[in-house]
């Protein structure tokens, strides 16, 4: 019989306490999930690890047993996507994407980035106050996928609308997130064809040239693909520039060790990562053959998620896993995945954080939090970990 996660408030405040339990009581179970359908959760290190390189363990929702997987449903020219997608099509697209997030490609946008932070961080330095989550993380990594995609600065309003309104859904407001789906399907459309009359220096054009000249993209692939970098580039880094500032609030010595340290930032950010990134889960998963895991055996086609956050904080992987430390160098989280489905943008977003937190410890050295610690909320999601609003002062 499948156990029942935590009500969703409690997981959703408390996500790490919750696969703490599970994690300790076994290597995999059969749960059910908020929609009553039942789902199989993995949630220690090496398991989580093996299985995101698990060649039987299938993104292709066509694997699912019908009845078995209910998800979010997608018009086929959004759906299109690669966390959809299986080798060879899988391959195929993603070493067309890749070429715009290559470390070096990357590092060239460093001082683009940096002035945008600047920017932001003046945009809100008299007033002694402000979001950080409106004012600074969300509007940093939304302009700079923009640029890189040749999106128009007065569409990006509208696109974080929808984005919020398809990860967290608002308990008060039901429809939002079916009527972001047919917004965006007709946003990205009106996008490529603009950027078929006028082309940019741009990803985007980029890749529409592909389409065009090679074939190498079906017009489905082309527009999902548009919409999964604007819609990923944006979101997990929102978080986790989020959930980074909050843990060193928590931790002043650690702040302090950074502030005095800078040189730090690189490592400290793998570690914000590992200790409380933006994905609790990986993308469900479908097993194309029954597969076996510490003795239990998992069925062809039922849903299996691989739970990210619980495998960072497995204590036989990572000495001591509940405490923050800047100066951890034992690596290998899996914030960002593993496998042929590692996060194609994972440079950008660590670029995009060693920016946003080491400019906001030199520019506010008072900085705290501005409301007690128990009135933050998180956003309604058991999947994607990300403070609704971060209000401090300096």
């Amino acid at each position: 019989m499948a156990t029942t996660l935590p009500d969703p408030p409690a997981l959703v405040a408390d996500p790490h306490a919750a696969y703490a339990r599970l994690r300790e009581a076994g290597p995999v179970h059969r749960v059910t999930g908020p929609d009553g359908l039942p789902v199989w959760i993995v949630t220690r290190y090496a398991d989580v690890r093996q299985l995101l390189a698990d060649p039987r363990l299938s993104l292709d929702k066509v694997h699912r047993l019908p009845g078995n997987y209910r998800g979010f449903s997608l018009p086929p020219a959004l759906d299109r996507n690669l966390l959809n997608m299986d080798p060879p099509d899988h391959t195929r697209i993603r070493r067309l994407v890749s070429k715009a997030f290559t470390p070096g490609r990357v590092e060239r946008m460093r001082p683009g980035v940096q002035t945008l932070a600047d920017q932001l961080v003046e945009g809100v330095a008299g007033r002694g106050r402000a979001d950080l989550v409106a004012e600074f993380a969300a509007p940093l990594p939304i302009a700079v996928i923009c640029d890189l995609l040749g999106v128009p600065h007065d569409s990006r309003r509208d696109f974080r609308a929808w984005t919020d309104a398809l990860v967290a859904p608002d308990p008060e407001n039901p429809g939002a997130a079916k009527q972001a789906v047919p917004a965006m399907l007709a946003y990205f459309t009106q996008l490529v064809a603009e950027k078929r009359r006028t082309p940019g220096n741009d990803l985007l054009t980029d890749l529409i040239d592909v389409r065009d000249e090679g074939d190498k993209l079906s017009e489905d692939e082309l527009t999902s693909l548009a919409f999964l970098m604007l819609f990923a580039g944006y979101e997990n880094t929102v978080q986790l520039i989020g959930t980074a500032v909050l843990a060193l609030l928590d931790h002043p010595e650690q702040l302090a060790a950074l502030r005095d340290d800078p040189a730090k930032v690189e490592g400290a950010v793998e570690e914000f990562a590992r200790y409380d990134g933006p994905a609790l889960l990986a993308i469900r998963r479908f097993p194309v053959e029954d597969v076996e895991i510490d003795g239990v055996t998992i069925p062809a086609g039922e849903t299996v998620v691989l739970s990210l956050a619980s495998a960072n904080r497995d204590a036989g992987r990572f000495p001591d896993p509940d405490r923050l430390d800047v100066d951890r160098r034992d690596g290998g989280h899996l914030a960002l995945g593993h496998g042929i489905h590692y996060c194609v943008g994972a440079p950008l977003a660590r670029l995009e954080t060693q920016i946003a937190v080491s400019t906001l410890l030199q520019r506010f050295p008072a900085l705290a939090l501005d409301v007690p610690r128990d009135e933050l909320r998180w956003r309604p999601s058991m999947r994607a970990r990300g403070l609704v609003a971060l209000p401090v002062r300096f």
